[in-house]
């Protein structure tokens, strides 16, 4: 059995439902290729689906198949970088998975376009590998992404999602997952910065139960943002002055955007010394790129719309900066600053100026974001003295290299602030590299050591899970009709509980289709059982049966037909005209039990010899009175006969009452088991005893009587074992008794016994001195004239 571990407590794990699964096939110990996997109460949601930038291929790819497809109910990709969302395409269109993909409006806006550049550069480059995904296979997966809102909540399956804004790229957004009132807050990517365009990450405001945050810079603090600022424009400007060219690695989109807002804005304020010096952007996308951002800038911070309300000036409606789409067109004379893609410099335009320039010292680079291991970009800040060309050999490196991150990404402070925040029990690190998550991993560890706030912190490896155990409460909301009354302390509430996606409802029928939407529903049973014996036989199997039925007579040119109601639920109805009876009903649990005993009952009569003989005109020879007080005088046979009223009886095996205590606690705690989870019953069938929580009832298996000291769960018990108690025992107590039958003439073997008038006689010719013996059991459950055809046969 599993088990969950809580401070020094093993907690038995008794569902496998109650455990929630967090496993990072991506982004586990690593920057790259995130996507993390929650499996909680059947449902499985998966969190960005990215390739990694240090990987070609197929090995760029997170582990997915650690997780069958089919399972996945949900895909939520929180950005458009190329580490979050890049495998998305290859997922819907390669595999088998067939959930629903969100994203917010921007950020699918933005993702078709960066893909489609990825595809390009990896099918150009010198490298062996090809997309992942065709030009088609995007399209087709593009139009299967559906967007949401930032603030927007959505439920699908039972799983409620929420987008915040991350403040990381235009349309990054946190997702806040609701399962069975568990909330989980993915972070994605998320910087909690005010800069030129965008709107910071922000709280969601509730309580949250797991935190799943990146670590990408661990507890590295940034620099203040206007010394960055200063810094970076100074650097620039110093390459230009000393004619050389600045190059800054960037994507095609996201932060890219910011640096060209802040070298605008730095140009125009240096006009003078600078309107000669050009700045372009390289890349496939730059213009769709800038015609995006034009379009979301409602998207974007108050500070962008002020701007653009103040001037009437679209703000990236560039004036010093040249978006140009390949190398071939820009002149090679002169100083300039050139921004070219891929940011890490693996290839591309960014890499074949970083060649070109690479051997003079008048140049410079400027690395502006996270660089991942394995990367050239990672390499070269690690004071290389050359590089590898992508066309063999080796090329000095004599240029300039600064790094001044513009990463869009917490820094340990804030990270740590947010984490303090948002104070959930269960924080789960991803998207680091080890040694930095683990430094952060240790420091959170020993802040909250003793404090009030009680913090685990996982920080697990790529494909290993984090399990941790959920058993929260369930909470039924009361509506319509029953919650226009307040219960009570000792009251209860009975009604219709409806569980949905996670959620209890508790409403009467009446209101069931207005706050369910369940339209309530009459199942009427009919079945027609062979019969051909006459209505007052079937009238007194039944009664013998179940006591004194209601009848009701209808009679037409076809006959009459009769019809006994069992149970007030089944009715029987027998036509003088019709070869079978009609036994109707409304299906529930008691309702059926009590027709299949009608069946059973009906099935039985004419197999019966005491109904055989009957039917043939044969009889005891003497009266049997019915419980609907019908008198019926069969005629004597031809010959004596003796036999026992226990031969022949009206109910097959294991209809007529059961005195059996154990079977009848066995039976009563099947329909308790349906309510109570905890029932048990007694080794020698004495006794049920059901437990809910703390509280318990011992129910006498006899008696049926309730020993509890709870009021509420005798109120919630009594209603059950009364309705069960009438199907186990179905032979009531106020069973009229059959009168002892006159003994017949007794065959010559045997003596004559004496007895005092003849069967049919008048009552005057019996004596006041005739007693008969209280009937028995075996009388009480017998019928009229039940002679075997042994005996039959005999009295001929």
């Amino acid at each position: 059995m599993a088990s969950a571990l809580l401070g020094e407590q093993v907690i038995p794990i008794e569902d496998k439902d109650d455990l929630l699964r967090i496993t990072p096939l991506g982004a586990g110990r690593e920057v790259g290729r995130s996507c993390i996997v929650l499996q909680y109460k059947g449902k499985t949601i998966m969190l960005d689906c990215g390739l990694h930038a240090g990987h070609e291929g197929i090995n760029s790819l997170p582990f997915i198949d650690m997780i069958e497809p089919e399972t996945v109910d949900l895909l939520l990709v929180t950005h458009f970088h190329i580490d979050h969302a890049a495998a998305v395409p290859y997922y819907l269109e390669k595999t088998p998975f067939r959930g629903r993909t969100f994203m917010t409006r921007p950020t699918k806006g933005v993702f078709r376009w960066l893909a489609t550049d990825y595809i390009r550069v990896t099918n150009s480059s010198n490298s062996d590998s090809s997309a992942l995904y065709t030009e088609a296979e995007l399209i087709s997966a593009h139009a299967k992404i559906e967007e949401i809102d930032v603030h927007q909540q959505v439920e699908v399956n039972g799983i409620k999602f929420t987008a915040y804004n991350a403040g990381h790229v235009l349309g990054a957004a946190m997702f806040l997952i609701e399962i069975a009132g568990v909330k989980i807050l993915y972070t994605g990517d998320y910087s909690r910065e005010e800069d030129r365009h965008l709107i910071p990450a922000e709280n969601p405001g509730v309580t949250v139960d797991v935190l799943i945050t990146e670590s990408t810079y661990g507890l590295h603090n940034h620099e203040p943002r206007a010394d960055r600022e200063r810094s970076f424009t100074k650097q620039v400007r110093d390459v230009v002055r000393r004619r050389g060219n600045c190059l800054l690695p960037v994507t095609a989109l996201g932060r890219t955007q910011e640096l060209l807002l802040i070298l605008e804005e730095y140009w125009s304020r240096n006009v003078n010394d600078l309107d000669n010096v050009p700045i372009y952007f390289i890349s496939a996308l730059g213009k769709t790129g800038t015609r995006l951002y034009q379009k979301y800038v409602m998207d974007m911070s108050q500070r962008i719309q002020r701007q653009l309300s103040r001037t009437g000036r679209n703000p990236f409606d560039f004036r010093y900066i040249k978006t140009r789409t390949g190398l071939s067109e820009i002149p090679d004379m002169g100083p300039c600053v050139v921004l070219a893609t891929p940011g890490m410099l693996q290839s591309g335009v960014s890499r074949q100026l970083l060649e070109r320039w690479a051997p003079r010292p008048e140049n410079g680079l400027i690395i502006t974001g996270y660089s991942v291991e394995g990367t050239i970009a990672r390499e070269i800040n690690n004071s290389m003295e050359e590089i590898q060309a992508l066309k063999g050999g080796k090329i000095p490196l004599r240029m300039m290299v600064s790094n001044i991150s513009f990463s869009a990404h917490v820094d340990g402070a804030q990270n740590c602030a947010f984490i303090d925040e948002i104070r959930a029990p269960v924080v789960i690190l991803v998207h680091g590299e080890e040694n930095t998550m683990m430094r952060l991993r240790a420091n959170l560890v020993d802040k909250y050591k003793g404090s009030n706030y009680e913090l685990a912190v996982h920080a697990p490896r790529r494909g290993e899970a984090v399990e941790l155990h959920f058993r929260g409460e369930k909470t039924a909301r009361v509506l319509g009709g029953l919650a226009s009354k307040v219960p009570a302390d000792g009251d209860y509430v009975s009604g219709i509980l409806v569980e949905k996606d996670f959620s209890y409802r508790l409403v009467n029928m009446d209101d069931l289709l207005e706050f369910t939407g369940i339209a309530p529903v009459v199942v009427e049973q009919q079945q027609l059982v062979p019969y051909t014996s006459s209505f007052d036989l079937l009238q007194l199997h039944l009664e013998q049966m179940f006591g004194e039925l209601p009848l009701t007579t209808e009679t037409s040119n076809s006959g009459v037909a009769n019809t006994l109601r069992v149970y007030d639920s089944v009715d029987v109805t027998h036509a003088s005209w019709k070869t079978h009876v009609e036994i109707e009903w409304e299906s529930n649990i008691m309702s059926d039990m009590a027709a299949d005993s009608v069946v059973a009952v009906v099935l039985n009569i004419e197999s019966c010899p005491a109904s055989v003989k009957l039917t043939q005109g044969r009889g005891c020879g003497h009266s049997h009175h019915s419980t609907s007080g019908i008198d019926e005088t069969v005629p004597a046979g031809d010959g004596p006969h003796s036999h026992s009223h226990a031969e022949c009886t009206a109910v097959a095996p294991g209809l007529a009452r059961t005195n059996d205590n154990h079977e009848i606690a066995t039976k009563l705690a099947l329909f308790l088991q349906q309510q109570f989870s905890q029932v048990e019953v007694a080794d020698d069938g004495s006794s049920i005893t059901v437990h809910l929580n703390d509280l318990s009832a011992v129910i006498d298996a006899d008696s049926l009587d309730i020993q509890t000291e709870s009021p509420m769960l005798r109120a919630r018990v009594a209603p059950i074992v009364a309705q069960v108690s009438r199907a186990l025992r179905p032979l009531s107590h106020r069973s009229v008794a059959l009168p002892e039958p006159e003994p017949a003439t007794p065959l010559a073997s045997e003596p004559e016994p004496e007895h005092k008038g003849d069967a049919g006689a008048d009552d005057t010719d019996s004596s006041d001195d005739d007693q008969t013996e209280p009937p028995t059991s075996a009388n009480t459950a017998a019928l009229a004239g039940h002679q075997s055809a042994d005996e039959m046969s005999a009295g001929d």
